[in-house]
């Protein structure tokens, strides 16, 4: 039994197929009405740090009736890009091909994917001019704009940096339940399987990064999101409203999820899988190698293809440098194989993978066979 309020577009597909049976649950346990979505174009838009002055005024207006607000945002630290003003240099991580994020906590820089970590610089590396700025908004950079303009609220964050000691995390559960919080700020970890019986307002920060992602499944990931994180508000005997900050409000995607929920949208996107030969619609498998050095991790993926040319039935895109290509030291590439039918793709695979073992090239590289892959990070 599979049970969510965002089933996966391949969940979805079965279903279509005869393979499962679908129960709808047509209204919420308690009861309550789902929340009004409300879609807020930050193209006309005031803003104040990462905040629209539409969405202030609603946080305001929430606090005056002794309500609970959540404003999400799935990026943690305070900036996540420090850029020199006068030339142009950033910082970036010397492990990873990555930027590295600001943590005024801490006052240093923390690469997101190693844990590398280096103190701010007084001034720019480059041209030792003092001009570095703070781009983007974490949540802690957040957390402080808010407590700019409500400085009477109490403001709880809660990320994994927050949340790092033993029980901080129940301690700020029991906090939002009790209504001793009144605005909470919060990443995924707040988005789902949470009851906040003030909790009222829900406000997406920026709802833009799954429309404008190279991922093919970034839409599918945000739309569940957004889903999942408005089911916090109003979910008791007070009204709930969600607001989406974005700079495309007429994009299709995000207007069939508002004006048709999940459902439509999941149906709109499936449409798109299908023609583009895209899972679930399609079968795929990722060849994964990362080496100390970028040709001895393509070379490795060369020699790979070239044992699967003669299989009939194979889409084969690659080798190619992974999204993030440097990580932790290693240079990641990668080998993308597509199918359109699962034992076309099995069979051509298993005796593949065993004669990968053997070959030269495997022995100076860290590789990996993904069916199926949800990332292509």
């Amino acid at each position: 039994m599979l049970g969510s309020a965002t089933p996966s577009l391949e969940t979805l597909k079965n279903v279509k197929a005869r393979k499962y049976t679908q129960q709808n649950l047509p209204a919420r346990a308690s009861g309550a009405n789902s929340p009004e979505i409300h879609v807020v174009n930050l193209r006309n838009e005031t803003l104040s740090g990462a905040v629209s002055k539409t969405l202030l005024n609603e946080i305001s207006a929430t606090l005056d009736r002794n309500n609970q607000a959540l404003l999400f945002l799935n990026r943690r630290g305070y900036a996540p890009v420090i850029l020199c003003h006068s030339c142009g240099w950033y910082a970036e991580c010397s492990r990873c091909s990555t930027k590295m994020t600001f943590h005024k906590d801490k006052r240093c820089l923390i690469c997101h994917h190693c844990d590398s970590r280096r103190n701010l610089p007084a001034e720019c590396p480059d041209c030792n001019q003092d001009e570095l700025i703070e781009v983007g908004h974490g949540t802690q950079r957040l957390d402080r704009t808010l407590a700019e303009h409500f400085p009477g609220a109490s403001i709880l964050r809660i990320d994994r940096d927050s949340t790092r000691r033993k029980g901080s995390m129940e301690k700020m559960i029991r906090e939002i339940t009790t209504g001793d919080a009144d605005i909470l700020i919060g990443t995924q970890m707040l988005a789902k399987g949470h009851h906040f019986p003030r909790l009222t307002l829900v406000g997406i920060i920026d709802a833009d990064a799954g429309l404008l992602s190279t991922d093919f499944r970034a839409s599918e990931r945000m739309a569940q999101l957004i889903v999942q994180v408005s089911g916090r508000a109003g979910r008791e005997d007070r009204p709930g409203a969600v607001y989406i900050q974005t700079h495309f409000p007429g994009h299709p995607l995000l207007q069939t999820l508002v004006t048709r929920g999940y459902a439509g949208f999941a149906g709109l996107l499936l449409s798109e899988r299908r023609n583009a030969h895209l899972p679930p619609y399609a079968y795929l498998a990722l060849l994964g190698a990362e080496a100390t050095s970028r040709e001895t991790a393509e070379k490795f993926l060369r020699e790979a293809r070239a044992q699967l040319n003669d299989n009939n039935g194979l889409n084969i895109f690659g080798p190619v440098a992974a999204p993030i290509e440097k990580r932790r030291g290693r240079y990641r590439s990668q080998l993308l194989i597509q199918s359109g039918s699962r034992n076309t793709l099995r069979r051509a695979l298993t005796p593949w993978c065993r004669s990968l073992e053997s070959m030269p090239g495997a022995k100076r590289t860290r590789w990996f066979l993904d069916m199926d892959p949800q990332d292509m990070l």
